[in-house]
């Protein structure tokens, strides 16, 4: 059923420390959702196992990925455990003026950038780990690091999570059920705002001149 009145997207960031949840969460409502599409990041990491071109990064090598910062390509770019990640503009603001929202699997860092950039457009929410202990068992269960990686992401998991007072909503994930109905109710939420429907003004006059 098409929607009554014509919305703008949003860009909707989750962010955690690796293991705490987000990837998750995003591809719950990706499988559910039609309103919803995933950012596709360029990355200079290698590909991992099972991961493609175009559907879950954009792999490109240093070199291209500087000369994409230079053209202005990008609406955030950082540097993460040695790798280089962005978020090509053009899509996003694409899929923005479709009114579809656009799901953001970004950190700290990211976020902060798209907050200076499109501070209207962005929802942030941020998903914390019941406890430290939890987030190393579940990084450890997902085996796709060694070990050296694991630390090191560990390590950085405090730092991440000191910035959890630069978002708009917090979610603690111990039942992964119960923080995806949390994340689907923010953005049913968000959707209803006066600020993102911008066809309410049409909407209201046909309503009272009885169109």
């Amino acid at each position: 059923m098409p929607e009554l009145i014509e919305r703008r997207g949003m860009m909707f960031v989750l962010s955690s420390p690796a293991g705490a949840g987000k990837t998750t969460l995003t591809r719950r409502l990706l499988e559910t959702d039609n309103g919803v599409t995933l950012s596709i990041s360029v990355t200079t990491r290698p590909p991992r196992p099972g991961e493609q071109e175009g559907v879950h990064y954009y792999f490109r090598s240093i070199e291209d990925f500087g000369i994409m910062i230079n053209k202005g390509e990008f609406l955030e770019h950082a540097k993460v455990f040695g790798n280089y990640y962005g978020t090509p503009r053009a899509p996003v603001e694409a899929a923005l003026a479709k009114g579809l929202d656009v799901i953001f699997d970004v950190d700290w860092q990211g976020t902060q950038q798209l907050s200076q950039r499109a501070e209207d457009d962005l929802v942030r929410v941020f998903v914390l780990p019941p406890s430290m202990r939890a987030l190393e068992q579940r990084l450890k269960r997902r085996a796709q690091d060694r070990a050296d990686v694991i630390a090191e992401r560990m390590s950085r998991a405090e730092n991440e999570i000191s910035h959890w007072a630069e978002y708009d909503y917090i979610i603690v994930n111990e039942d992964l059920d119960v923080a995806e109905r949390q994340v689907r109710s923010i953005l049913y939420a968000e959707r209803l705002k006066r600020k993102r429907q911008t066809g309410l003004v049409d909407f209201v006059h046909r309503l009272t001149q009885g169109l």
